[in-house]
């Protein structure tokens, strides 16, 4: 597995600039194919799991307008998440649980996610780009890590949308099951609401025990 870690817009360019497909496109004029996007949903909250996405786009029909879930409206995430679904060649989500999180600490349960998320795609890559500055040991195929990859790289930028639609779905199908915690408003998150219920009704068994408040010390 590649050790290599990128910056946040591989071979320079306008910060401000979306995801493309450049980084994908000089792999495969290389010869090295199919390449895979992964990303993580999931690593701060209190409650519920991680979740990891890996996407291998078309690149003769990729999606427009992707970019970093996080600076998506929530209608917005929804609508690319279908197009990315219709138009990927594979895309596959893979989660690692409250009980993972709290057993292993949450850098490992993320980097577990990530490596179920590669060996459930249909199509087996010959090389991954990761979102962040921490590629898994293990992984099936060499890749690297790019900094801030959700905001440069289109499949990693794609692999961010699934994550956090699946996860924001799994977390709202949670709040029917403990209603009291408002997961579907805040996915998990410490919000002022969700920890006044976690001080009135204590935690449920998607919560992490782990982290604060329930930790100590």
């Amino acid at each position: 597995m590649s050790g290599e870690t990128r910056g946040s817009r591989p071979g320079g360019g306008n910060a401000m600039a979306k995801p493309d497909f450049s980084v994908e496109r000089k792999l495969l004029k290389a010869g090295v194919w199919p390449v895979a996007g992964v990303d993580e949903a999931g690593r701060g909250p209190l409650a519920g799991p991680v979740a990891a996405a890996a996407v291998i786009l078309d690149p003769l029909n990729l999606p427009r307008g992707l970019n970093d879930s996080k600076l998506l409206p929530p209608p917005t995430r929804e609508r690319l998440y279908e197009e990315i679904l219709k138009r990927a060649l594979c895309v596959s989500v893979a989660f690692a649980s409250a009980a993972e999180i709290d057993a292993i600490n949450i850098r490992q349960a993320t980097l577990e996610a990530m490596r179920r998320a590669l060996r459930a795609l249909a199509a087996a890559p010959c090389y991954v780009l990761f979102d962040g500055n921490d590629a898994p040991a293990g992984a099936p195929c060499p890749g690297e890590a790019i900094v801030k990859g959700d905001g440069a790289v289109l499949s990693i930028a794609a692999a961010s949308i699934v994550a956090k639609v699946t996860r924001d779905r799994l977390m709202t199908r949670l709040c029917a099951v403990h209603p009291v915690y408002g997961f579907s408003q805040h996915a998990g998150y410490g919000t002022p609401r969700h920890l006044a219920a976690i001080e009135e009704h204590g935690p449920c068994p998607y919560h992490r025990l782990s982290f604060r408040p329930f930790r100590i010390g």
